[in-house]
């Protein structure tokens, strides 16, 4: 398990990056794209697609990364449905606003974890 990568996710989160931007550039020296590209590829991720209705951020970047990662074939999907189960094991949901307690005052799981949550997700999977 990659823990710096991790812990990277975290500190990109609390020096800018929304949720999404803070995973997708915890993979930057695995991807073919600048960091403004990266930056601007999650930026409509943060807060549950702005919202916090959606999909967590860091679970959509953890996604982003996969597909950019992959052939982006059918099977690529099925390889993010396997992350998403696995985010979900570890966070207890995917939807930004179950997460953060917003209708029951209950944190299942916070943001940084949420993005430690989605890298050890996606790690997992490509056997880091």
């Amino acid at each position: 398990m990659n823990n710096d990568r991790k812990e990277n996710g975290v500190y990109l989160k609390h020096n800018g990056c929304n949720c999404c931007q803070a995973v997708i550039l915890s993979y930057k020296d695995m991807l073919d794209l600048d960091e403004e590209t990266l930056r601007k590829l999650g930026s409509s991720y943060g807060v549950g697609m702005g919202c916090m209705e959606a999909t967590c951020g860091a679970l959509i970047g953890a996604t982003m990364v996969l597909g950019l990662l992959n052939d982006g074939s059918i099977g690529t999907m099925k390889k993010s449905k396997a992350i998403l189960e696995r985010f979900k094991e570890l966070s207890k949901d995917t939807i930004c606003k179950n997460l953060k307690g917003i209708e029951t005052g209950v944190v299942l799981t916070s943001c940084d974890d949420c993005v430690r949550n989605a890298i050890q997700s996606l790690d997992e999977f490509l056997g880091e």
